[in-house]
């Protein structure tokens, strides 16, 4: 439950550390590399059985 809830949370941040939006254009695209190497991490250890 607690795994489930941390991928929603970090897949709503993934979209809105997105560049597309007009308040993160100059960011680039490392806060949503970043986001998303933290979600694959997670997933990864969901298929584990860690988390």
């Amino acid at each position: 439950m607690l795994g489930t809830i941390l991928i929603v949370v970090l897949l709503l941040m993934l979209l809105g550390a997105l560049p597309n939006w007009g308040h993160s254009r100059q960011w680039g695209y490392a806060p949503s590399g970043a986001l998303g190497t933290v979600l694959l991490i997670i997933v990864i250890l969901m298929v584990v059985g860690r988390i």
